[in-house]
């Protein structure tokens, strides 16, 4: 059984912050939150002070993905387990804790190499959230949302967050068909949503460490209106709006400033895990999603 309860937070670095506010608050309604770097751009969507990071930098990647846990005997399992599976654990001081506005934090790097964080103790604000679509974001039990990472050594990346992490597996799909040995997508999920992390196979490691960040709103009218927005502000759709089979999401996808994407969506089917037997999709979506004028993602393209 799983110590984790939920995606907790994002941290992510750019080169562009005007355009990530563009982006995050003129498109996609988030709320502004507060946070250490006065420089920084912090994104309520809760009582949470802030959900996602996007901090000023020199290069665009990923800093951090912040996993919760129910208590500091949780979070302490959780250190043990990494450990013992011979990944090093640093645990973060007071002060590393409360810019993370946590109550304690510890880090590593999976196997993907994409920097890991683990915490309890959420701080909060519990002035209104004023989002710019009138939306609510769907968190609470179901965490952040869903992070999709990309990897060069999949079964180690996979044994990680399972054997490790207790992630339970949620389903896959395969890559570009063909014949055995097939490379996969895999899902994997800590409460109710159908996923919290997709683990996919890629040719290149290194920045961004993302193939995409999904988060959840409560209403098809907040994803038209954003859908509409991010395309009148000159941002690139990744994929167009469109029904997915495995979580039932009904979603588009728009490139973010760094190469990744962010999935902004609604309806997603909540797993019931007294019946649910992992499957393996055969199609991404029932209809829409279509890809053809998507730019490659950063992650796929070889580094120089």
């Amino acid at each position: 059984m799983t110590q984790i309860r939920g995606l907790g937070y994002l941290k992510v670095q750019t080169r562009d912050i005007g355009r990530w506010r563009d982006l995050l608050i003129d498109g996609l309604g988030f709320a502004e939150g507060s946070g250490p770097d006065p420089d920084g751009l912090y994104l309520r969507m809760d009582e949470r002070r802030a959900r996602l990071a996007v901090l000023p930098g020199d290069t665009d990647r990923v800093l951090a993905v912040g996993w919760e846990v129910r208590d500091q005997f949780a979070l302490a399992a959780v250190g043990r387990a990494v450990e013992a599976s011979g990944t090093p654990v640093k645990v973060l001081s007071d002060e590393e804790s409360a810019e993370r506005d946590a109550e304690a934090v510890i880090a590593f790097t999976d196997p993907a190499g994409v920097p890991v964080e683990v915490f309890f103790g959420p701080v909060l604000d519990h002035s209104p959230v004023v989002t710019g679509l009138g939306q609510r974001f769907v968190t609470g039990a179901q965490g952040m949302g869903h992070v999709v990472v990309p990897t060069t050594a999949m079964d180690e990346t996979v044994s990680f967050y399972t054997e490790v992490l207790g992630f339970l597996p949620r389903g896959a799909i395969k890559m570009g068909g063909g014949k055995p040995p097939y490379r996969r997508v895999r899902f994997m999920g800590v409460n109710q949503r159908h996923h919290s992390l997709a683990i996919c196979p890629a040719g290149y490691a290194g920045d961004p460490g993302l193939v995409h960040l999904m988060v959840e709103v409560d209403s098809l009218d907040a994803v038209g209106m954003a859908l509409d927005r991010v395309r009148r502000a000159g941002f690139s759709i990744s994929s167009t709006l469109g029904r997915h089979t495995n979580d039932k999401m009904v979603s588009f996808y728009v490139r973010a400033p760094g190469g990744w994407d962010i999935e902004y969506g609604t309806e997603g089917m909540r797993v019931d895990e007294t019946y649910y037997t992992a499957e393996e999709i055969t199609a991404d979506s029932y209809w829409g999603h279509d890809w053809s004028g998507s730019e490659p993602l950063a992650t796929f393209v070889p580094k120089k």
